[in-house]
């Protein structure tokens, strides 16, 4: 019986040792893409709040002046947003927005906003 079994143990050791590699290397892929998946998301709901949040300011600033400055900056903590505002034709007025974030990144949007109601009426990202 001892002559059967020599040279099975290694084999054995090595196709197990395979295996548990493999299914290691997988996991660790998958933990990396979620992780990269995690921190875009992050920054995509911080962009969505730096306009939301824009918005609401010059929204608010129309309302209790009247008009919405021509240019100006609104300062975050990880970026800055620059807004411009073209004069306004008929009832609406165009606001393009520029965020700037720290890592380097330029997002554009326009808003249109009606000088009757003084809100926001349509939103427009663009890349």
């Amino acid at each position: 019986m001892k002559n059967n079994e020599k040279g099975f143990t290694y084999p054995l050791t090595l196709c197990l040792l395979l295996l548990f590699l493999l299914f290691f290397s997988l996991h660790v892929e998958q933990l990396l893409t979620e992780r990269k998946m995690a921190h875009e998301t992050a920054v995509i709901l911080q962009q969505e709040y730096y306009f939301l949040s824009s918005v609401k300011k010059i929204e608010g600033i129309f309302q209790t002046g009247g008009t919405i400055p021509s240019k100006g900056t609104i300062t975050y903590v990880n970026g800055n947003m620059d807004y411009q505002a073209e004069t306004p034709t008929g009832y609406v007025q165009k606001v393009n927005f520029t965020l700037r974030l720290r890592s380097d990144e330029a997002i554009i949007g326009r808003g249109f906003f009606d000088t009757r109601t003084k809100k926001l009426i349509k939103w427009v990202e663009l890349k």
